[in-house]
């Protein structure tokens, strides 16, 4: 079985887990941890295939996601299984790896006879759209638009001169005739004047011709290239069903599901692009095939990050909600898994401080892993808290949250007067908050500005990412407190000022390269998890909402 690895390190003393891993939320086994550094080690070794993965100078690519299952073999041998995700060094198969599911390149393929027509119509639609008639066609258009204009623009202002001089005709023929005299002037005035209105109709009339034809001219190659999109769009639809029918993922029970029948019970029916080449299905599809049993999975990344998302090299990451959830629950039906600690209600037991209240607002100091409002599956919150403790006002009512990890100060309004005001202080940027945080890494400069756009990662909720395209504006101010180490490793503490309130905007800003380039500590979606996110909404400024004078709420960090 070449894609069996046994592991070179001694792993006798370690014990096996209870259960298999929970692939969206997952603290490495450390079985898991040895097989994917073996890995590593292999990745700066081999000499087979050469792959950029954003490393080089002035590199446009960026890293790749690779998995390794620890699994036992038929002997009760334990070894690892090596995956990567999508393609590497434009191959689907390469030694050391489990091989793809369905291998849609491999030579006489359905698949590639299938993008050959498609790919003459690319051909065939590029070639029209740079056809210089169409070019020109569509110059002529706008030149024959702005002559029209031009002339007729210019006729208008010698009708109107035109018509000056008629009228003062008329005032001195009504001075100087009367009768059969004067009517012959009118009458010849009259017939000057419909001719020039006969004369804007023509010119208009001409132009328009003149247009129109330039235009069905231009319509007719416009309609032959559409038919070819919409023959296109035809051929690609019918040729991804046929691919998503070859897709067939295996379970521990040997049940065989394709991609359509797996996604047919989803809210999008459609499989995302790419779905079933992530490393964690290759890998549980190999296993399975060859009767081995999963024991522990980790997937990470090597190399550099994309410029839109935030991935750090050698990093762990857990497995993708749109492409991979659906799937992996096919996959691991029937495997004992992990807990869920999205399930887990992490504020049992904790209390919500109180740190001022009245009779128009609350606010309160939320611990860290504390819920602002009621989650999907978690409904303690310090809302629901409030709730409980204020049965008899108008409201509360949500004026802003905290990530759940994020510890610090919310204020809530108790009546409706008092929601309307803050609200507004929110909307107009009144209310200033200052977070505390600690990085892991070294700054040198003492403060600056972050302005990176950001929009939710529609295939990996919850987390965001920087788009300059589609994100919403995000700005952030900061500001360096101190240096320190901890434990070799040099950290940064420093004060954050958001000036927009986007999901995730400090701990997308603090960790993306673009911006700090160095994630908040215990961050574990755009850094490494610890203890706790080492981020707290330390001041909370705004104008009460009946006195209107200026409160200043402070809560120093527990980091």
């Amino acid at each position: 079985m070449p894609c069996f690895t046994p592991f070179t390190a001694d792993i006798s003393d370690i014990d096996l887990p209870e259960k298999f891993t929970f692939p969206f939320c997952y603290e490495p086994h450390p079985l898991s941890q040895i097989a994917a550094k073996q890995l590593q080690q292999h990745l700066e070794s081999q000499s087979a295939w050469q792959h950029d993965f954003g490393v080089s100078d002035n590199s446009k690519s960026a890293g790749k996601m690779f998995g390794v299952l620890v699994v036992k073999n038929a002997q009760g041998q334990l070894g690892f299984l090596s995956a990567f995700s999508g393609k590497l060094a434009d191959q689907n198969h390469l030694p050391h790896f489990v091989p793809p599911v369905f291998d849609m390149l491999t030579e006489g393929s359905f698949f590639l006879e299938g993008t050959a027509p498609i790919n003459a119509i690319n051909h065939q639609i590029k070639q029209l759209e740079e056809d210089p008639e169409l070019a020109l066609l569509q110059q002529t258009i706008r030149d024959f638009k702005q002559q029209a204009q031009q002339e007729m623009e210019a006729l208008r202002l010698s009708i109107v001169d035109s018509r000056k001089q008629r009228k003062a005709l008329r005032k001195q023929a009504e001075a100087n005739l009367q009768g059969e005299a004067l009517q012959t002037i009118f009458d010849e005035l009259g017939k000057q004047s419909v001719a020039e209105k006969a004369q804007q109709r023509h010119l208009k009339a001409h132009w328009l011709d003149q247009i129109e034809q330039a235009e069905q001219q231009w319509q007719k190659k416009i309609d032959v290239i559409e038919q070819l999109k919409q023959d296109r769009k035809q051929q690609s639809a019918k040729l991804q069903q046929k691919l998503f029918a070859q897709y067939q993922f295996l379970n521990q029970a040997q049940q065989s599901k394709s991609l359509l029948d797996i996604f047919n019970t989803t809210a999008n029916p459609t499989p995302p692009a790419g779905s079933g080449e992530c490393a964690a299905p290759k890998l549980l599809q190999y296993a399975f095939a060859h009767g081995l049993t999963p024991i522990c999975l980790a997937e990470f990344w090597w190399g550099a990050s994309p410029k839109s998302e935030i991935r750090q090299h050698k990093k762990y990451y857990p497995a993708c909600q749109s492409k991979c959830q659906p799937i992996l629950s096919h996959m691991l039906e029937g495997i004992s898994l992990d807990e869920n600690p999205l399930l887990k209600n992490h504020a049992q037991g904790k209390e919500l401080d109180i740190i001022y209240q009245d009779e128009a607002i609350v606010v309160v100091n939320k611990p860290a892993e504390f819920l602002s409002v009621p989650g999907v599956n978690v409904s303690d919150s310090a809302y629901t808290r409030l709730q409980t403790l204020f049965p008899d006002v108008e409201g509360p009512f949500v004026l802003h949250r905290l990530d759940m990890s994020t510890s610090g100060l919310l204020v809530f309004a108790l009546t409706k007067r008092a929601n309307k005001s803050l609200q507004k202080q929110f909307i107009t940027r009144g209310v200033e908050k200052r977070y505390v945080a600690l990085l892991d890494g070294e700054l040198t400069d003492q403060q600056g500005e972050i302005n990176l756009p950001l929009r939710g990662d529609l295939e990996d909720r919850p987390r965001q990412m920087v788009c300059f395209e589609h994100g919403k504006p995000a700005q952030t101010h900061w500001q360096l407190i101190e240096t320190t180490d901890h434990n070799g490793q040099p950290k940064s503490k420093v004060y954050l000022y958001p000036k927009t309130g986007r999901t995730h905007q400090l701990r997308v800003h603090c960790a993306h390269q673009d911006g700090l380039n160095m994630p908040i500590t215990g961050d574990d979606l755009y850094g490494e998890k610890a203890n706790r996110l080492h981020l707290h909404a330390q001041q909370l400024a705004f104008d009460h909402p009946y006195t209107k004078q200026r409160m200043v709420f402070e809560v120093e960090a527990e980091f």
